[in-house]
C-alpha cells in the first residue's frame, strides 16, 4: 500500500511531535533511550540549545534521522512509559485513519472500474486491502470491512465511514490485548 503525499507529510509531522517531546526530556533519562549513541547526543544538545532557529534545524535533523530508522515504536513505547501514551494513542489512531480511506478509495476505484465494464458493483466485492487488514489485525473481518466501504462507496453515508473506524479499531485494541504492542505500518 502505497502511502499519499499527504500522508506522508501527517507522519513526518508525528515524527516531530516525538522529537519535541524526546527532546524535552532531562539528559538522565535520555540516557536510557532506546536508540543510538548519535540521536541521543544530538537530542540532548536540542535540549540544552536556546536559540529558537537552530533548534529547530537540529529537531529537522533528528526527524529527519528517526525516518531512516526502521521503526519509532520503541521510541514511542519509551515516551509512553515516561510521560504517558497520548502521542502513542495519536498516532495510531492517524494510523487507523489511513487504512479507513485506504479502504474507501479501494471501494471508490473498484466501484468506477465496474461501471466502466458495465458490470454489477455488490457488497460481496473482492478488497485486496481488507485481506491484508485482517492478517495484520486477526480481530478484523475482511468481508465485513469491505462490505462497510462498499456501503459508504455507493451511499457516501458517513455512518459506514465511522462503523469502519469502529471496526478496525476494535480489532487493533483486541490485538494489543492479546499479543502486547501493537504493529505498525
Amino acid at each position: 500500500m502505497e502511502l499519499s503525499r499527504s500522508e506522508q507529510k501527517r507522519r513526518v509531522k508525528q515524527l516531530e511531535e516525538l522529537v519535541e517531546e524526546l527532546a524535552a526530556l532531562p539528559a538522565t533519562v535520555l540516557d536510557g533511550l532506546p536508540a543510538g549513541e548519535e540521536l541521543r547526543d544530538q537530542l540532548k544538545e536540542a535540549a540544552g540549545m536556546n536559540h529558537d532557529g537552530a533548534r529547530k534545524r537540529l529537531l529537522k535533523h533528528i526527524t529527519k534521522l528517526l525516518r531512516e530508522e526502521e521503526s519509532p515504536e520503541p521510541l514511542y513505547q519509551f515516551l509512553a512509559g515516561r510521560k504517558g501514551d497520548a502521542l502513542l494513542r495519536k498516532k495510531r489512531q492517524h494510523e487507523l485513519e489511513h487504512l479507513r480511506d485506504a479502504l474507501i478509495e479501494e471501494a471508490f476505484a473498484a466501484k468506477q472500474r465496474a461501471k466502466e465494464r458495465q458490470e454489477d458493483f455488490s457488497e460481496n466485492w473482492r478488497s485486496q486491502l481488507a485481506a491484508e487488514i485482517a492478517t495484520k489485525l486477526p480481530g478484523a473481518n475482511a468481508g465485513e470491512l469491505a462490505r462497510l466501504a462498499f456501503f459508504f462507496a455507493v451511499s457516501r453515508n458517513p455512518r459506514h465511514s465511522r462503523e469502519l473506524f469502529r471496526m478496525l479499531r476494535a480489532a487493533q485494541e483486541q490485538l494489543g490485548r492479546v499479543h502486547g504492542p501493537l504493529p505498525t505500518s
